[in-house]
């Protein structure tokens, strides 16, 4: 006689959903089981239901998920912002003192996905390519590394100051705009707005233009459309009719230089002996390597130096989370090729293809990128040329990652201000000359955000609204969650754990428990865990297999056991 635990254990699991996957009627008089031993029970206690592996019916995800292709568009900032402290991806640093304004501490998932990243971009440009080596330089440098890049006179932003608020703003991350009245063409005032997509800064001048006409007694007169620009190109007399964003009044001062290096003191004394600054780029730490690396790694003509690293910056107004932070890491590669017109470009338009290349292998979306070609005054006096990769982020389409072309101004100002050579020998042409430099740069922060934002997704499984993020399986905080279909059947638990703790030799990975199966699933979409491994009852009484889902697709599939690690390993590296 059956036992009453297993009957009423068998009965618990034919419930609809009651673990979590779906049941379908089968028109055979005996019940299949998962398990060879509830599969005899249940032929004797109930004849009309069968229950199936996960890989065959699981919460109902028979039916491909329709992706909203908009939901993305609808994004504001503020979301992106709350799901990232939510799902423990980036906090607001300092948060139990009320925030530091400008910077940011990565959580137990962002700090995996910010390593992940970085060891992509490592992977990528120095261990698969045989022309470019790594640094790892210090932050702080012999101050006159910084006189000699000419960052102590020429690193600087734009300032204005509120002279009633006394707020401090960057003048080229404020908008100003005349308001006139369409039909007699008289200016009213002007608006100010702060630098945001097209839409906000519209929808913001618009506000103020409207309360500008009440008090111009030609409320709702119609106006002509905002003709915007920054405020570094303002006159002194429409600056005395520009409001600030903190009085709403006009009170600004005309723009002056802010220099961006964070300063500090190295030694005992506090004087200007001991005058040192943290670095506000890696490149520099690159330059005056370059020698040593030259002399070193064997290198020829053209070769590359890359460096991952922190950097500092004072900025002004540091906003739009961590797309502009004080302090940030960069990714950084100086390319070294040699001197002539003919050269240069050649490299700069592949070191842009393979930058590229390398974005979209991460996970950015193509749609969401585009290039933004630097000309006239909106070049650096010393570059022959620069492209900026952009991304539409929610407040508008930014600077992602820079290709430059910079000439041979560094090592030959690093020559000038050493008094060090820092030329290369062509032992081909018997020549020297100082190398010329492309220079890939990209913030590890900024390349986050990105990432973050090209992962948002929403879809429909049946019915039922999804939010997940679909990571790249490379760069996703957690490759694989392994769920054991219960948790009191201890062989069940034993072979789901020994298949955990070998996953855990390769990836980072998660263990799931608790909740039906379907609740888990949903647990792991919403972190972008590509993968899920079920061990069901069939794994360890019948075939020794797994079902391994899929993320975006909801797809399953039934794998053997020992095939998991290489299966995976094709999915998550590629190989």
């Amino acid at each position: 006689m059956p036992s009453y635990r297993n009957v009423a254990l068998a009965m618990f699991l034919t419930l609809h959903g009651a673990l979590g996957f779906g049941l379908r009627t089968s028109p055979t008089s005996s019940l299949i089981a998962s398990s060879a031993s509830l599969r005899r029970t249940m032929s004797k206690a109930i004849t009309t239901t069968a229950i199936y592996s996960t890989a065959e019916a699981t919460e109902s995800e028979k039916k491909t998920p329709i992706k909203n292709e908009e939901a993305y568009n609808k994004v504001k900032m503020e979301d992106i912002v709350s799901l990232c402290k939510r799902r423990g991806i980036i906090f607001p640093s300092s948060e139990i003192y009320n925030g530091f304004a400008g910077f940011f501490d990565y959580g137990p998932l962002g700090s995996e996905l910010k390593k992940n990243v970085k060891d992509n971009f490592w992977r990528h440009f120095v261990q698969r390519r045989e022309d470019v080596v790594g640094i790892d330089s210090s932050i702080i440098h012999n101050p006159t590394t910084w006189q000699s890049s000419g960052h102590l006179d020429g690193f600087s932003d734009p300032m204005v100051d509120c002279k009633e608020t006394k707020l401090r703003y960057r003048a080229d991350q404020l908008f100003c705009a005349p308001v006139t009245v369409e039909e007699c063409g008289t200016t009213v005032g002007f608006v100010c707005v702060l630098e945001a997509n097209d839409e906000d800064m519209v929808k913001a001048a618009k506000k103020q233009a409207k309360k500008l006409l009440k008090e111009s007694d030609r409320k709702g007169q119609a106006i002509q459309p905002f003709a915007f620009k920054d405020l570094t190109q303002v006159s002194e007399e429409e600056m005395g009719q520009i409001p600030s964003p903190g009085s709403g009044k006009p009170t600004l001062t005309m723009p002056r230089d802010f220099n961006l290096m964070f300063q500090t003191n190295v030694g005992a004394m506090q004087d200007g002996s001991s005058v040192a600054y943290l670095r506000p780029e890696t490149a520099q730490g690159i330059f005056i390597n370059y020698k040593n690396v030259l002399g070193t790694s064997r290198q020829k003509l053209p070769f590359g130096i890359a460096q991952i690293g922190k950097a500092f910056r004072n900025e002004i107004t540091p906003r739009n989370f961590i797309f502009r932070s004080r302090e940030f890491e960069q990714m950084e590669i100086e390319y070294f090729i040699p001197p002539g017109d003919d050269v240069w470009q050649p490299f700069h338009e592949k070191w842009i293809a393979d930058s590229k290349a390398f974005l979209e292998t991460v996970g950015l979306r193509e749609d969401l990128m585009g290039y933004d070609v630097h000309e006239g005054d909106g070049l650096a006096h010393y570059a022959r040329a620069c492209t900026d990769i952009t991304f539409k982020f929610p407040f508008g389409e930014q600077e992602l990652m820079g290709i430059a072309a910079r000439g041979n101004f560094d090592l030959t100002s690093h020559t000038e201000g050493s008094g060090k050579t820092l030329d290369y020998f062509d032992e081909e042409t018997k020549e020297k000359f100082i190398p010329h430099v492309i220079e890939p740069s990209l913030g590890v922060d900024r390349l986050i955000l990105a990432l973050i934002c090209s992962a948002y997704a929403e879809d429909e499984v049946n019915g039922e609204k999804r939010n997940y993020l679909s990571f790249h399986p490379s760069i996703a905080p957690v490759k694989v969650s392994v769920l054991p279909l219960v948790k009191n059947k201890e062989p069940l638990v034993k072979a789901a754990r020994e298949l955990f703790e070998k996953l855990q030799m390769r990836w980072n990975v998660q263990w799931d428990q608790t909740g039906a199966i379907g609740r888990r699933y949903r647990r792991a979409d919403e972190i972008g865990v590509p993968f899920c491994v079920t061990v069901d009852f069939e794994t360890i009484e019948d075939d020794g297999a797994v079902t391994i889902r899929d993320r975006d697709t909801t797809e399953q599939v039934r794998i053997p056991i020992d095939e998991v690690v290489p299966y995976l390993s094709k999915m998550i590296d590629g190989y």
